[in-house]
């Protein structure tokens, strides 16, 4: 680590003050603590709170002593992956626009088994260790699954001793810090580097040249043969910053690199000195830009620019860094295939295969065969979506302008792909235009997808539906030309975080049922099943349940002033706010629910807390009107005395990893509603279903393998399938007659639309109610009363403590396959072909 070249280092998450002395019950066996080890860090941190911060215990902040602990475990990551490295015979290069790794100080004690040593070390001082965990800042920079999937495979890789390297972008500021001003979301800058971060090493001799626009020459090197050569008119700098991602047990750091984009040069001093002070800096804010906010917003060409600019920016950096590793170690870059496995994670590094072709082209001289075997024998591509707005496509203007060369490039492989399917006897002017790198239908846009796939070895889904649907709609030209491409491996989340750090009281439990074996292998968890219905074992889940709801309950209270009932059914959707992942439907069996409750009082109803959270796109009007309607019914629910005790509903603001790690484990229902092939797989439920949290939801990504894993009978579906959606959207009609067929349906629509819920104004929430009843893409009013009928079976369940907790315990028990050690050992094993250790 002392050097750039450095393969390997750490990440980790959060855990609140109350997470942290229900860790020492289980954590003493992963690693004893001695006075001597004791003694050590304590001395450690006093000195980088001295010599790395400027401070003495007196007048230290809380943040200082989080700074001085990270730094003083920061060395112990360094004396782990200094001893005994040899280069490896490949490795893994994992480049993603988003990486959510949130707090790393919890990960990081954790796998190093330092959790009771630096709890007591702390002590000494005068210090809570769950004081210091709470100064760290979530470092956001991700906007969901997608970037917190990315963080569980890094911390997975580095657990399996796979050789790793992450690359992504070192945003200044990451997903926008939430605040609710009268139900309305508002955005603020999110700023987690504002005190610095202490986990990272600056790389500046890891720094390379990013160019943009400019011109094509072309010469004559031999006879037949043209190079050609890009001089880019504007060039930025890309500034590595490593990141150390330790494994379990300390066994092996990997590095998250992470690239910052600087100026050439930080101010132009005759302009400055001709009086034009901004004008001198104005190209150093241009360039800096591209590091400084995470998904701008495309909603203007400019936005669209700056949006494209991010993602050749650190995928052409990445590409550099890792030709220039190889050639140091491996001399030959031909021998690329042979020794480094390159995954794109999703399309926004899609660039990558015009790029890479361009280095090999222009910076290493192979011709053009040789660069497409080592482009088409090195890269790999999972896709995450089948919605066309995330199959990211650009305007071949602004790619001619921008990346002039690339766009060249991506003309040639797409006449030689056509000219292929010629020489196959595919004349057909459409199958031609299906399988084209360039869509032309409207207008003329580069298909990032397809070039992905095309450039690509191996194509991945993440979970079987999703797969099944790669092939059969967005991909189904292709993979009718190349069957064998398209292979499955479905998500998986990192035990370490979601389990051990985020609930040590269950992991206490598992322990103390299961053996210790849970800790280093998930699928021992199984153990658990022989517990269902152990009467002792089955007091104590639910007295761990209770403690983390209460937890909950605090946190709610303190955040919105809601006060909430621990012993009701906490029924949660958190996550992303998009119309596909259907909060609305949510939203509307609430009030249908509201409504039931109000006509007829005096029935039993099963207590019920809603818990809603997640952040909106910017830009993204409806999904906003979706937060404010939860918030305004939220007010009046909880504000109706007639209703007291049986349904409150809760929106909390600012949802991050640090908040889903109190919210998890908290949970009894996990709401997973997607309109069925729309989620790919999502994550989320896998963490509260290994949490003991019940799923509520479709049939829809990873769902239908949980529901094969945890049983059917531990799991509550509802809803058209895939198939039956198509098939459904379909008909003409079909949101009108779904209405007209279900009174409580359209009395809840009423009630909203009707201005009840914003009385101020009453006609708020038309552009949804109008959306649904005449158009309903996402097929909420089809669903509907199925998904009533299993929440009032939900209700029935919730009554029963002993059947509740059976299904509870047998979720956890039977969740081991979904971790993401499963995920990479498949991975390494039938994409990288990485030997796993």
């Amino acid at each position: 680590m002392a050097s750039e070249r450095t393969d390997d280092k750490a990440s980790g998450p959060s855990s609140r003050p109350q997470d942290a002395a229900a860790r020492a019950a289980w954590n003493a066996p992963h690693r004893p603590t001695s006075g001597d080890d004791v003694a050590d860090l304590r001395e450690a941190i006093l000195a980088k709170l001295a010599y790395a911060i400027g401070k003495t215990p007196e007048t230290a902040r809380e943040r200082d002593w989080f700074a001085a602990t990270a730094l003083a475990l920061r060395d112990r990551i360094v004396d782990a992956c200094m001893g005994g490295r040899s280069i490896p015979n490949k490795r893994v290069y994992y480049l993603s626009l988003e990486f959510l790794i949130g707090r790393l100080l919890s990960d990081a004690m954790n796998n190093l088994g330092l959790v009771e040593t630096t709890r007591a070390a702390l002590r000494d001082l005068g210090v809570d260790l769950g004081t210091v965990e709470g100064a760290e800042p979530d470092a956001a920079l991700g906007n969901g699954g997608l970037g917190r999937l990315a963080a569980c495979f890094m911390e997975s890789m580095a657990s399996l001793s796979i050789p790793a390297i992450g690359y992504g972008i070192r945003y200044d500021h990451g997903l926008f810090r939430q605040s609710l001003e009268d139900g309305w979301q508002r955005e603020a800058p999110e700023t987690w580097l504002a005190e610095g971060n202490p986990w990272e090493f600056v790389r500046p001799e890891a720094t390379y040249a990013i160019g943009f626009g400019g011109h094509v020459t072309m010469s004559a090197v031999s006879e037949g043969v043209i190079r050609r050569q890009w001089h880019p008119a504007e060039t930025v700098r890309a500034v590595a910053h490593d990141v150390p991602v330790v494994g379990w047990r300390g066994r092996h750091v990997n590095t998250l690199r992470l690239w910052k984009a600087e100026a050439e040069a930080p101010v132009e001093l005759g302009q400055f000195n001709g009086g034009d002070h901004v004008g001198a800096v104005a190209a150093r804010a241009r360039a800096e830009a591209i590091s400084r906010v995470l998904y701008p917003s495309d909603s203007s060409m400019a936005g669209q620019e700056l949006r494209l600019r991010q993602e050749y920016f650190f995928t052409s950096a990445s590409l550099q860094d890792l030709i220039r590793r190889h050639v140091v170690e491996r001399g030959d870059v031909r021998s690329l295939p042979d020794h480094a496995a390159i995954q794109l994670n999703d399309t926004h590094p899609a660039i990558a295969v015009p790029e890479l072709m361009r280095l090999l082209l222009e910076e290493h001289q192979l011709t053009w065969e040789d660069a497409w075997h080592v482009t088409t024998n090195t890269l790999n591509y999972t896709n995450h979506t089948l919605l066309p707005e995330a199959l990211e496509t650009w305007p071949v203007e602004l790619m001619e302008r921008l990346l002039p060369r690339h766009m060249q490039i991506i003309y040639l492989i797409n006449w030689m792909h056509l000219e292929e399917q010629g020489q196959h006897g595919r004349h057909d002017a459409a199958h031609l235009a299906a399988v084209s790198l360039i869509d032309e239908s409207h207008g003329r846009r580069v298909r990032m997808g397809h070039l992905a796939f095309h450039g690509a070895r191996r194509v991945n889904g993440v979970s079987a539906l999703h797969t099944d649907l790669m092939r059969s709609t967005v991909f189904r030209d292709l993979h009718a030309l190349d069957p064998e491409k398209i292979v499955n491996k479905t998500n998986g989340i990192t035990f370490r975080r979601w389990l051990h750090n985020a609930n040590p009281e269950l992991t206490r439990l598992a322990v103390e049922a299961a053996g210790e074996r849970v800790l280093d292998d998930p699928e021992a968890m199984r153990g658990l099943e022989a517990f269902a219905e152990d009467a002792g074992f089955v007091e104590r889940y639910a007295a761990m349940r209770r403690g983390r709801k209460e937890a909950l309950a605090e946190i709610v209270a303190e955040r919105t002033g809601i006060d909430i009932d621990p012993s009701a059914l906490f029924d949660v959707q958190v996550k992303r706010i998009h119309e596909y992942k259907r909060q609305l439907l949510n939203v509307i069996e609430t009030v249908a629910l509201y409504q039931a409750i109000k006509a007829e009082p005096h029935r039993d109803w099963t207590p019920r807390v809603k818990i809603f959270g997640g952040k909106a796109a910017p830009s993204y009007a409806q999904a906003k009107l979706i937060i404010k309607l939860a918030c305004d019914v939220a007010k009046a629910v909880n504000d109706d005395p007639e209703v007291a005790g049986r349904l409150k509903v809760v929106f909390l603001p600012n949802y991050s990893v640090s908040l889903a790690e109190a919210i998890i484990p908290a949970a009894d229902l996990s709401e997973q509603i997607s309109t069925a092939g729309m989620e790919a797989s999502g994550t989320g439920n896998m963490k509260f279903a290994l949490n003991g949290a019940l799923t509520v939801g479709t049939l829809d990504g990873a769902n239908i393998e949980i529901r094969q894993h945890v049983g059917p009978e531990n799991i509550f579906i509802f809803g058209l399938d895939a198939a039956g959606v198509q098939a459904r959207a379909a008909e003409p009609n079909y949101a009108r007659d779904a209405i007209w067929a279900s009174p409580r349906l359209a009395a809840a629509l009423d009630m909203i639309a009707s201005g009840r819920f914003s009385p101020e104004e009453p006609n708020r929430f038309r552009p949804l109610t109008d959306d649904l009843r005449h158009r309903d893409q996402y097929l909420l009013t089809v669903d509907f009363d199925d998904y009533w009928r299993a929440q009032r079976e939900i209700d029935a369940a919730w009554i029963n403590p002993a059947a509740w907790w059976r299904k509870a315990i047998l979720n956890t028990a039977r969740m081991g396959w979904f971790s993401s050690d499963r995920s990479m050992r498949e991975y390494a094993e039938e994409i990288w072909r990485v030997r796993v250790a």
